[in-house]
């Protein structure tokens, strides 16, 4: 009750990103009932269904990370002073933001529900009752066991991520964090361990995607695997081999852990020489808000490729009249997808602008006009991408590449 409470006092913007969550997490909910219903009208063709359900993690992954990020800027979960008082402390506060996002994750999910019913014709309310009966096997009965776990599964997941990422770290009894003790079982005092630089990930990154696109390349010029060892794409006949996928992957993962260090480079090369204020202002920034926004930059990245290396693959089917690679229900995960991982870039940007707010009003009664902010700003955006869209460009490029041969 008290989730809900704070939900209807929220500011327009907070009940928005709320909004957001749970379309997504409909938007979800209807590919994994689509998933299930495939499944129930070919019991025979175990293997495509598998292969649809496990093409559904990529969009419930999206949904989580998304909902995480709007946790994490969310005002209401926020700790305060005097919240201890009546019993909002940092426990309770991560309790209620996990299930604000269960609520939030399960109101989409019920949505799915109806409108997959809907389409189906079981349910007959509107004119629009069975108008996709054959798409999402209306024939079949719905095992509601099933549907209902598959719904409640990206509550939990985004609770569960939302309570083991807003925990409260461990603190002394005098308020500061818990020193940590070495292999001879001395105390390490917190002043003197250094935080883990934002760069730091930055060769590990280009290393596995030079690994990812190594993998691709060498499995791509090899013959082609067995008919019953190939993992299908959704809606493609043959698919992809498995090590394709993986090279894939890979350079994917790649990317996002070399965002952050990329993002820090970025702010190095705006200060560097001899900057005016606007460079400079927009060079600490990044270097500033490295670690924050630059992770969500990697995802958005990363998904950003494969979607370019998609439209690769299907103009090379469009051209030769062979089968499309994609259809309706895959369309739908990867708006999906590219929906969340853009919602929680542009979450996380306005986090960061929330944190640095103190540093703007000082900036402010400095006498700094708002229209160098505003500069900063924008250089900050153009530095980004011309750095990230080439880069993003390339590696779709040599993803592609091996797939369409």
């Amino acid at each position: 009750m008290l989730s809900l409470r704070l939900a209807r006092g929220a500011h327009p913007l907070v009940l928005l990103r709320r909004l957001l969550v749970a379309l997504a997490a409909a938007g979800v909910g209807f590919l994994l009932l689509c998933s299930l219903g495939y499944a129930v009208a070919h019991p025979k063709a175990t293997q495509e269904s598998l292969v649809r359900l496990l093409w559904c993690a990529a969009p419930l992954a999206a949904v989580v990370q998304f909902a995480l990020a709007v946790a994490r800027n969310d005002p209401a979960t926020r700790p305060r002073d005097g919240l201890d008082a009546i019993g909002l402390g940092p426990v309770r506060l991560s309790v209620l933001a996990a299930t604000s996002t269960a609520i939030a994750c399960s109101l989409g999910s019920a949505a799915a529900l109806l409108v997959y019913l809907e389409l189906r014709g079981n349910l007959g309310v509107t004119p629009l009752s069975g108008a996709a009966s054959g798409l999402l096997d209306g024939r079949a009965a719905l095992p509601w066991g099933a549907a209902l776990t598959l719904l409640g599964l990206l509550p939990a997941l985004s609770a569960g991520a939302c309570a083991i990422a807003l925990r409260p770290r461990k603190e002394r009894a005098g308020g500061a964090p818990a020193p940590e003790a070495t292999a001879d079982g001395e105390a390490v005092p917190t002043t003197a361990r250094a935080p883990r630089p934002s760069y730091a990930g930055l060769p590990w990154g280009v290393a596995i995607i030079a690994c990812g696109l190594a993998l691709e390349a060498y499995v791509g010029h090899g013959p082609a695997p067995a008919p019953n060892s190939l993992l299908a794409l959704p809606g493609q006949e043959d698919g992809a081999s498995p090590g394709l996928l993986g090279g894939w992957l890979l350079a994917s993962l790649g990317l996002v852990l070399a965002g952050p260090g990329l993002t820090h480079w970025c702010g190095v090369l705006l200060s560097s020489g001899r900057p005016g204020a606007t460079r400079l202002l927009a060079g600490r920034m990044l270097q500033d808000a490295a670690t924050r926004i630059g992770r969500p930059l990697g995802v958005l990245c990363a998904v950003a490729s494969g979607a370019l290396a998609a439209v690769e693959l299907y103009g090379a089917a469009w051209e030769r009249s062979g089968p499309r690679p994609f259809g309706p229900l895959t369309g739908l995960g990867a708006a999906v997808v590219m929906a969340c991982v853009t919602a929680t870039a542009i979450t996380a940007a306005l986090d960061a602008r929330q944190l640095r707010s103190d540093t703007t009003s000082a900036l402010h009664r400095l006498g700094v006009p708002a229209s160098l902010l505003r500069g900063a700003a924008a250089v900050r955006s153009l530095v980004l991408l011309a750095v990230l869209a080439p880069l993003t460009w390339v590696i779709a490029e040599l993803t592609a590449l091996p797939l369409m041969r």
